[in-house]
């Protein structure tokens, strides 16, 4: 009976023997950033194709109503770009949806009672 007097920390350790899940791990404040930047990106540079578009539309049909169709829908572009590129990723299960501390009063402290000089 061979025993051994070190003991690796996975012998014992019930944890170890689970592997760690990380494919719920929230992305890092950085990875976050770069979609967000990438899609403001794209949805700013959609406007430049679509004033070109417009513009060939308008000299090829001679139609303008196509033009100003394009032209509209690229006008509110950069207010959904910016919203985009500020929006958080939504809000997992397990996070708190509001501020909810209230402090027991057997944790409060207490205020000493002031002497006051009415004068």
């Amino acid at each position: 009976m061979a025993s051994s007097s070190h003991n690796s920390p996975r012998d014992g350790d019930e944890d170890s023997r689970n592997p760690v899940l990380i494919t719920d791990a929230a992305q890092s404040f950085d990875e976050q950033h770069r979609a967000r930047v990438r899609k403001y990106t794209i949805m700013m540079g959609i406007r430049i194709p679509a004033l070109v578009l417009a513009a060939i539309a308008y000299s090829a049909w001679g139609n303008g109503l196509i033009s100003l169709l394009i032209i509209g829908a690229s006008i509110p572009l950069p207010w959904i770009a910016v919203l985009v590129a500020n929006d958080r990723p939504p809000r997992r299960d397990d996070e708190p949806r509001r501020f909810d501390h209230r402090p027991s009063p057997a944790t409060a402290i207490e205020s000493p009672n002031h002497r006051t000089i009415d004068g």
